[in-house]
């Protein structure tokens, strides 16, 4: 049984993609983090950087005590192995995809996370923010448009947990859209993504935690999310 420490964030997204894909059993436990629950003493336990996603996985497959992974691209990494699946086994494409992996989570994820606050969160418009970051996402969805061409998902034809990172951080703000346009084959993969049944089932839970995603946040969330403690 996997307890996930959870908030519909693109970050806890990946992690509901591996378990409605994987069939894991699990709990689901929301972590508001725009009333601060993530710096709370019983998270911090699993996370000490206070952000979610984290997992406890009651059952680890050596058989001894409890496990907690905290930070999202070790859990895809923990649980693909766990379960022998979306990770390959042969050295050249668990390579490739672990170095995607690393990918979105030191580029595509922090720039995107960069473009939104700027564009949308920041309580005054810096152009050059604004201009830096949007240039940055442009680029890394270029890079991952030229990896998909010529191929089904990021690795080749399988589906794998470096699909599961990056899927979550396309085209994130609706306020503020990243024009897709130029990136055709990002927009074919990432449709192709939206209609598996596992992801449906993983976003329909977003709602379900949060009735006001994707609403404008409150001062107070603005306050806890970015830099009041």
């Amino acid at each position: 049984m996997i307890d996930l420490f959870y908030w519909p964030t693109p970050n806890g997204h990946k992690i509901t993609l591996f378990l409605e894909e994987s069939g894991l059993d699990y709990t689901l436990h929301p972590v508001d983090i725009g009333r601060g629950a993530q710096f709370e003493d019983a998270f911090l336990a699993i996370s000490p950087n206070n952000k979610m996603p984290a997992i406890i996985d009651r059952a680890p497959s050596d058989g001894g005590e409890r496990i907690t992974v905290f930070e999202s691209g070790a859990i895809l990494q923990y649980l693909a192995e766990k379960t022998g699946r979306f990770l390959p086994t042969a050295l050249r494409e668990r390579v490739t995809t672990l170095e995607w992996l690393m990918w979105q989570m030191a580029g595509l994820g922090p720039m995107t996370g960069q473009y939104g606050h700027f564009n949308v969160y920041a309580p005054e418009k810096i152009d050059y923010a604004i201009e830096r970051y949007t240039r940055e996402v442009e680029r890394l969805l270029g890079v991952l448009d030229r990896r998909l061409q010529g191929r089904a998902f990021i690795v080749g034809d399988d589906y794998t947990i470096a699909d599961m990172a990056a899927y979550p951080w396309i085209d994130v703000y609706d306020r503020a859209p990243i024009d897709l346009a130029p990136f055709a084959e990002v927009r074919r993969w990432h449709s192709s993504i939206a209609e598996r049944p596992a992801t449906q089932r993983a976003y329909a839970l977003a709602t379900e935690v949060n009735p006001n995603a994707g609403q404008p946040m409150s001062d107070e969330e603005k306050n806890v999310l970015f830099g009041k403690r």
